[in-house]
Order: C-alpha cells, then structure tokens, then sequence
C-alpha cells in the first residue's frame, strides 16, 4: 500500500496526522496533556521515532484548530501533515456590515407632579444608555427622548427606576439632513473657456466678459 492510499483510509477513519519534534518523554507527555479532553478528540498516539502524532478524532473536528491547540501548549512547531488543507479553499466569511443607530425621538406620557419630580426622571433617564437628550414638559405630563433607543425599553426603564407608570405616545425616527444642491456652472462659459485655452493656453479666461471679476472688463463711466 503506497503513502497515498495509506492517508486516504487515515483520513476516512478519522485520524489527523502531525509533524512534531519529539526528543524526550517529557514531549509525549506534554503532546497528549494538550489534547487531553479537547472537543472531538478521542485517542492521541505519539511515534517518537518519525516524531509523529496520530489524533483520532470526530469527522466535525477541524484538523487545523487540532494543530493550533497543540503549538499553543507546547510551545513547539506543528505541521499538519493529514489531511492536506487546500489554501485556495478558504471558507469565505461574511463580514456583517455595522449599521449606525438612528437617533429616534421617543415620547413618553408619565404623572409629573413637581418640578423635582421632572428633574428626578431626566436623571434616571440620563442613565440609560443610548440616551442624548431628555426634556419634561409638567403640563403635559410629558417626557421627550431622543437618542438611539427603543420606545418600549425606555418606557420600561422609567417604570422600573422610577416605579411611575409610563406610556408610550409616539416614536419618529429623526430624517437625516438633506445634502445642499451644488451650484450648476454655466455651460456657455465653460464651453468658451475651451475654446479659447485651445488656442492661448498661457492665458487665463475671466469668468464674465462684463463683471467686477474680471479686471480686463469695460467699464462705462
């Protein structure tokens, strides 16, 4: 039976085969107690002389996690000798995209009977994480959050902190500023300037033939 074939039936049985240099007793022990009740391991046998380390283990088990385990306990190198991982088949992770939180103005109706009463609940609700900004309006008996929050788990802590009853009003989630229309450029005088920088390309064409800019202009007394 040639190599190939021999890790072919090592690889349908399960084994993972290692390269570690083994130079005493001491190294077997220390190769065994780092895969001593590893996830998937079953049985661990050490070749001193082909300095060898055959791993039984379960079909889920990932050869390369094995091999890492075994350099970061042992401290020496591992080659993962079978099976051959393929560097061209590397799994493909999806990197998820991080979304940023959206400010959301949160409206919450609760009894405020003072004005301590108001300032206690701002600063419990100042406390809560994702919390910007917090007004209280006693007349209304209204509170006004904004910040990257939920409308449900800001009317719950104001309830458990405070021990008030809550209930949410409404919840707008606030429009993002719109971007500035940019200044349309005059096709007439930029298709001029074309014309005549292919003729006079050291000269530098004034933006109006008749303005203040343009300091080759007529002017009419």
């Amino acid at each position: 039976m040639s190599n190939d074939e021999k890790k072919e039936n090592d690889n349908k049985k399960g084994i993972i085969v290692l390269g570690v240099y083994i130079h005493c007793e001491g190294c077997v022990e220390r190769v065994r107690k780092s895969l001593k009740g590893y996830n998937g391991v079953q049985t661990v046998e050490v070749d001193s002389e082909k300095n060898r380390v055959n791993v039984k283990a379960g079909e889920k088990t990932d050869p390369t996690k094995i091999a890492k385990r075994v350099r970061k306990k042992t401290g020496k190198h591992v080659e993962l000798i079978s099976p051959k991982i393929n560097p061209n088949e590397k799994k493909e992770v999806k990197k998820e995209e991080k979304k940023e939180p959206k400010i959301v103005e949160v409206v919450l109706k609760t009894y405020l009977h003072c004005e301590g009463c108001a300032i206690s609940v701002k600063k419990t609700l100042h406390k809560m994480p994702g919390v910007h900004t917090v007004e209280t309006d006693i007349d209304k008996n209204q509170v006004k959050v904004k910040g990257t929050i939920e409308g449900a788990k800001v009317v719950e802590f104001v309830s458990r902190r405070e021990g008030k009853h809550a209930e949410l009003v409404k919840t707008e989630k606030e429009k993002e500023p719109k971007k500035e229309d940019q200044p349309k450029k005059d096709k007439g005088n930029e298709d001029l300037k074309k014309f005549y920088s292919q003729f006079h390309p050291e000269l530098v064409y004034a933006p109006s033939l008749f303005s203040d800019e343009n300091p080759n202009s007529c002017s009419v007394m």
